[in-house]
């Protein structure tokens, strides 16, 4: 998306060291919104009344009451517009508790979606949704309502806007298991040509496939921070940057910052809190 503002990071939880889940809602009523974003957990958005558009790495895509949109970690995204009764749910669990959760399935968070479910099927999920909206301490029932959305994801497979190229679906799944991987290893993962691989990524995800995988790697850096590996030389090893200067470049072009600044001078917290009005 031409002109996109740089998007900040802001994790999903609200809370990363006591909660694995949350659920929250939005409406105009709330009276802000987040900015252009991403984070290390994977979301769902189901649009429950309205309709929105979203800005998707450089994709634009808009939405409608019964869709479901998934974004998986990193894809940054941003709510650009809003009819007056939207009205949504937003749903994310840690990757760790994500992938205990579905187990089997647990890769299928690195692929983005946006489906629409049936009227018959939309209800019962928006009654889980909305039982445990803005609450702590709802692990058992937000692994229930993940389930049953990855479920009806599976079911409802056919992808609004067109299906994602099965080079970029591989491309995923791969970075999943190893985000360390290089273009090269990965195209022998999709079993394709590295240059088919890097076209069909860049037009499915709207980022290059050579961006997304920095971006995982930073991520990775700030979880490995936060349990505990404050020594940035060390927590920038442990990623899979090549040296600190490459961890430094990565963290000025992403998020405008030194990673002593990130970490060290409050401007996280500030990104955190930052909100648009509506």
């Amino acid at each position: 998306m031409p002109g996109a503002p740089q998007p900040l990071f802001q994790r999903f939880l609200p809370d990363t060291e006591r909660t694995s889940a949350h659920v929250w809602k939005f409406s105009l009523e709330f009276g802000g919104r987040r900015p252009r974003h991403f984070h290390d957990e994977p979301e769902l958005n189901l649009i429950v009344a309205g309709s929105a558009t979203f800005g998707i790495g450089k994709s634009v895509v808009q939405a409608q009451a019964g869709e479901l949109l998934a974004f998986p970690p990193g894809q940054d995204h941003a709510l650009l517009d809003a009819s007056p009764d939207l009205y949504l749910f937003a749903v994310g669990l840690s990757q760790k508790f994500s992938a205990q959760v579905l187990r089997a399935e647990r890769h299928s968070v690195a692929v983005p979606a946006h489906v629409r479910l049936p009227a018959s099927e939309l209800q019962s999920v928006v009654n889980r949704a909305g039982s445990i909206v803005d609450q702590l301490g709802i692990e058992q029932h937000a692994a229930a309502l993940w389930e049953q959305v990855e479920w009806l994801k599976r079911r409802h497979a056919t992808r609004l806007g067109g299906a994602l190229h099965v080079l970029t679906r591989r491309v995923l799944t791969a970075l999943a298991d190893e985000p360390g991987l290089e273009r090269d290893a990965l195209a022998t993962a999709a079993r394709g040509n590295p240059c088919a691989v890097s076209r069909y990524f860049h037009n499915d995800i709207g980022m290059t496939l050579v961006k997304y995988r920095t971006r995982l790697r930073l991520l990775r850096m700030i979880r490995a921070f936060d349990e505990g590996q404050r020594e940035l030389k060390s927590a920038a090893s442990m990623a899979g940057f090549g040296s600190y200067s490459q961890c430094h470049r990565v963290f000025q072009a992403e998020l405008g910052c030194s990673p002593r600044a990130f970490f060290g001078a409050g401007l996280r917290e500030r990104m955190q809190s930052a909100y648009e009005s509506t």
